[in-house]
């Protein structure tokens, strides 16, 4: 399949971290490189990179069809419905129209191809004969379209970022759709290649489902994916079983998944090491680094752009001052967190991109705040002068990583003179309410890793990006964004995104922490384990031995 993405940047981000990579460390330090991939056994204090994509199809032998797939996530889910989002088990249920490689072009999958005849502006998608949901209606263009104006038509959809340049989009047969643009998009086909969480426009729903359940059709899911949903009992386990008329023949080998919500770090870690569950897919630095080292245990991770930041909320107060912003970054002294937080193995970092990325702008790190507690007080001391309140909330999870990150925050930006308190809520509080609510100070949280500049910065800078919480807004970074969204010139894509860095570092809208650590940690019998470098996994052909 040719695109945008493979004719233009030839994004090779993710290979070179992962060639480059000999340890990193979650939940506080970020991007960056220092050898090779390292497994445990080589390295017992770094995190276990040998397997950055899953598990491999020769080593792991024929697969054994049947049996039950016990998953502990981290999060409870959101919703199934693709405009919400927010679900780590939707891919069982969905498969994506197009699917990242391990260099983050978009390949077919669902799709048979996307191709541009005129250089990015109109895109012609293929898809795969033969297709049913799994309530047995047609896969086809019309349930396309459907889709992707129920993104475009919801304001708050996740997706609807990447509807934008579309002007029009036509089923020219029913199995093909012509997407006429506003402009050309090189990087349109991205948006049917992401994982669900991200929000995306590669997840199709029935739309017979859609209709005939209304709002409750996030808890009632259909697509076309390997499993089949059959129930969700909140904060206790969803169960989906196999999709017998499933496209890819022979697959999926499993009977059923039973994903369960443990959102204690110990407990799901205790739970995949006791046998109690045969997956974890995990968020921190402590289960990754625990099973890097257990011989016992197969850890699925590799780093990727972004990682772990804490978001400053610009809405509120202290935040709307720079100053302040940028004294509570120079209050945070970079080796203790690395040996508080990290064992000493974190590498940190001052942008979103590893300095092996050919988007690294080391102007942008260059001039992100150094470590001077003195500076930092001298600046909370003026404003304070000024009549203003330095102090607030910091927002985070209630696991022992976010009370121990949380806590030594606090003591960092204490000897500042910032008096901050502690609020810890449970997962699906945090991530709702709080996050997505902007009702926080500031919060920490972790984005990716991810295949691909675009959206990850799009969503996390522009205006009204998906992930953008903390509502930053500058018109130039915006601009810098969208042409490198746009362009088919590498050598465009690249200075745009370095702009945007050294605009963003100007701005501080953000705190940079650490390089992401979400894993897949299973149990040896657990086979054919296929992952993005996010969260999410593809389950059609995990099987157990």
């Amino acid at each position: 399949m040719r695109t945008g993405s493979e004719r233009g940047s030839r994004h090779k981000r993710i290979a070179a971290a992962i060639a480059a990579l000999a340890a990193i460390v979650l939940v506080g330090t970020a991007c960056g490189s220092n050898g090779g991939a390292t497994s445990a056994a080589a390295n017992p204090d770094h995190l276990d990179s040998s397997k950055p994509f899953g598990g491999d199809p020769a080593e792991e032998g024929t697969p054994k069809p049947g049996g039950t797939l016990i998953v502990g996530m981290y999060t409870e889910a959101r919703s199934f419905d693709p405009v919400i989002g927010s679900n780590l088990m939707a891919s069982a249920v969905y498969d994506s129209l197009l699917k990242m490689d391990s260099k983050g072009n978009p390949q077919p999958y669902l799709a048979q191809s996307m191709d541009t005849p005129d250089g990015g502006k109109t895109w012609v998608m293929k898809l795969r004969p033969g297709v049913t949901f799994q309530d047995g209606t047609p896969f086809n263009a019309d349930a396309v379209i459907f889709n992707v104006k129920r993104q475009m038509d919801t304001p708050a959809a996740l997706g609807k970022l990447y509807t934008e340049p579309i002007q029009t989009m036509t089923a020219t047969d029913p199995l093909t759709i012509t997407f006429v643009l506003k402009r050309p998009t090189a990087t349109f086909p991205t948006s049917f290649a992401l994982p669900f969480s991200s929000g995306n426009l590669g997840s199709i729903a029935s739309p017979t489902a859609v209709q005939k359940e209304g709002a409750d059709y996030g808890r009632n899911p259909v697509g076309a994916g390997p499993f089949q949903f059959v129930d969700w009992i909140p904060n206790n386990k969803i169960d989906v079983k196999k999709f017998d008329n499933y496209w890819d023949k022979g697959k999926p080998y499993l009977d059923a998944i039973q994903f369960r919500p443990i959102s204690d770090t110990d407990a799901r870690y205790a739970s995949v090491q006791n046998g109690d569950v045969d997956l974890d897919i995990g968020g921190f630095f402590s289960e990754l680094r625990q099973a890097s080292m257990n011989k016992d245990l197969v850890t699925y991770y590799g780093p990727g752009g972004d990682g772990q930041y804490l978001y400053y909320n610009l809405t509120k107060k202290p935040f709307d001052d720079k100053s302040v912003r940028q004294a509570l970054i120079m209050a945070i002294d970079p080796k203790a967190l690395n040996a508080t937080q990290y064992n000493n193995v974190g590498l940190l970092t001052t942008t979103p991109f590893a300095p092996d990325s050919q988007y690294f702008s080391q102007a942008a790190a260059d001039a992100y705040p150094k470590y001077d507690p003195a500076k930092a007080k001298q600046l909370i001391d003026a404003y304070k002068a000024g009549g203003g309140n330095p102090d607030f909330t910091y927002n985070t999870g209630n696991s022992p990583d976010d009370h121990q990150l949380g806590q030594f925050l606090q003591a960092q930006w204490a000897a500042i003179g910032v008096n901050v308190k502690l609020q810890f809520d449970d997962i699906s509080t945090f991530i709702g309410p709080i996050i997505q609510g902007t009702q926080f100070g500031t919060a920490t949280w972790i984005s990716g890793p991810y295949e691909n500049p675009f959206p990850f910065m799009t969503n996390q800078f522009h205006t009204g990006g998906i992930n953008n919480y903390g509502k930053y807004s500058n018109p130039q970074v915006d601009a810098a964004l969208d042409e490198a969204a746009a362009s088919t010139d590498p050598a465009t894509q690249i200075a745009a995104y370095k702009k945007a860095q050294e605009l963003i570092t100007q701005d501080l809208p953000v705190v940079w922490l650490s390089q992401a650590a979400k894993a897949a940690i299973a149990r040896p019998n657990v086979k054919g384990v296929s992952r993005y470098l996010s969260s999410e996994l593809f389950w059609g052909g995990t099987w157990k031995s």
